[in-house]
């Protein structure tokens, strides 16, 4: 049964008529066209799909939209609204912290998460907050580097 549901993405008001269980993701690719979480495994241990649902980093793929009711969600389309990249976005472009991209944007919006939560993070708390995310061209050196650099430049606020 469809269900119109009102949520604040990237600061805008958007409402979709759907069916509450629909996973978040196909709704923020499909109806709002925002294309840059991916699907990866389609189960929510990849990483591919993060976005952020208030400062929490949560895979859309397994998330059901009805559950989001009048929250607010960042994805990474809404990260650097201005023309100036988001800190950790720069950090990754500056440390090489990506290759294909595919995973990229959900490490991006997890690093920004992390920052938000713990601004001067261990390694050890870096590397637990992106363990669930997966990258095939095993960039994870370059993306510790990145991920450091954000924490020298200031991290989560752009």
């Amino acid at each position: 049964m469809e269900k119109t549901i009102a949520l604040t993405v990237n600061g805008r008001l958007q409402t979709v008529t759907t069916d509450p269980a629909r996973p978040l993701l196909e709704v923020l690719r499909e109806d709002l066209g925002l294309t840059g979480a991916k699907l990866g495994c389609g189960e929510g241990q990849c990483g591919a799909c993060t976005v952020l649902v208030g400062s929490r980093a949560v895979a859309s793929c397994i998330t059901p939209v009805g559950d989001l009711e009048g929250r607010s969600i960042r994805t990474i389309e809404g990260l650097a609204p201005s023309q100036t990249l988001h800190p950790v976005q720069q950090a990754f472009l500056d440390e090489k912290g990506f290759q294909c991209g595919y995973c990229t944007p959900g490490m991006i919006l997890a690093t920004v998460a992390l920052l938000e939560a713990q601004p001067n993070p261990s390694d050890a708390q870096i590397r637990a907050r992106l363990e669930g995310h997966l990258c095939r061209c095993c960039g994870f050196p370059n993306i510790l580097r990145s991920v450091r650099r954000a924490v020298r430049a200031g991290g989560a606020t752009p």
